[in-house]
């Protein structure tokens, strides 16, 4: 197998344990990022992506942030698209009324009103840090700044968030990606981007899809897997995934990232 370009989503899939790549993966794509660019894809912010980066000796590569809302080369902005600041007021008000608290992501600033469960385990995986402030000064700082947010983090219980996505999807589902992370945790983000609309950002003239490896395991990473030469899912992705995905590697707690390459691109 040739190709010019690997794009990998992380959490799930490049990274072994929740929070960090192993020694296997280390050195696989130490053996191939001289002849293929090595593009880390993922729903994170900037900071949580980084040290991966220069865990794996990528630095001089891209990322792409937030499913595509942002992509930057170093410290240049290539693309960013944000959910309008009016529609982040909106969701803030219903999130009030089902009692459920809002994370927003804006560049590499993470903004929550108070510390909980699934803070905390956000910052011990993605080791990412950030700052309790209430949501109205959040909103007042990003009416000041005429942004939006790249995306929202509703953190609640199983029940509000039962009651909460169809409301959501229905006021909001022809603009934004509304989608649940698990039982109590439901992430919005713009719909006019994915995954696959940043990578085509990024090819050169010579380069197109077809010269593309991609892995992944979750929804998100369906149109990436779909559209590029190559797509492989890990063997704990969705059902859904393993379904359109051209190959099927081992788990990500059993280096399939790292396997796959090994066995499939001899350099």
């Amino acid at each position: 197998m040739n190709f010019k370009i690997l794009c990998s989503d992380l959490d799930g899939t490049l990274l072994t344990t929740k929070s960090d790549v192993s020694n296997t993966t280390i050195s696989e794509i130490a053996r191939i990022r001289k002849k293929i660019k090595v593009i880390l894809v993922s729903a994170r912010m900037p900071s949580g992506m980084h040290y991966l980066q220069k865990r794996l000796g990528i630095e001089d590569q891209p990322i792409i942030c937030y499913n595509g809302a942002l992509v930057l080369d170093g410290k240049k902005e290539l693309l960013s698209v944000y959910i309008p600041l009016h529609t982040v007021r909106q969701i803030y008000e219903i999130c009030k009324e089902f009692k459920t608290d809002i994370g927003l992501y804006e560049n590499d600033h993470w903004q929550v009103t108070r510390s909980s469960e699934r803070v905390e385990k956000e910052i011990k995986y993605t080791r990412t840090y950030p700052s309790f402030v209430p949501a109205e000064m959040t909103l007042a700082y990003l009416e000041k700044n005429k942004i939006g947010a790249h995306k929202l983090m509703l953190m609640g219980t199983k029940e509000s968030s039962d009651e909460l996505m169809p409301v959501l999807r229905q006021q909001f589902g022809t603009a934004l990606h509304v989608y649940r992370s698990n039982d109590t945790l439901i992430e919005v983000a713009p719909k006019s981007v994915s995954k696959l609309t940043a990578i085509q950002q990024l090819l050169t003239k010579e380069e197109t899809l077809r010269d593309i490896i991609a892995f992944g395991d979750n929804y998100n990473d369906m149109d990436m897997l779909t559209h590029v030469a190559c797509g492989v899912a890990v063997g704990n992705a969705r059902e859904e995934v393993k379904h359109i995905a051209d190959h099927v590697t081992l788990k990500n707690t059993q280096d399939g990232v790292a396997h796959f390459i090994r066995e499939h691109l001899l350099i």
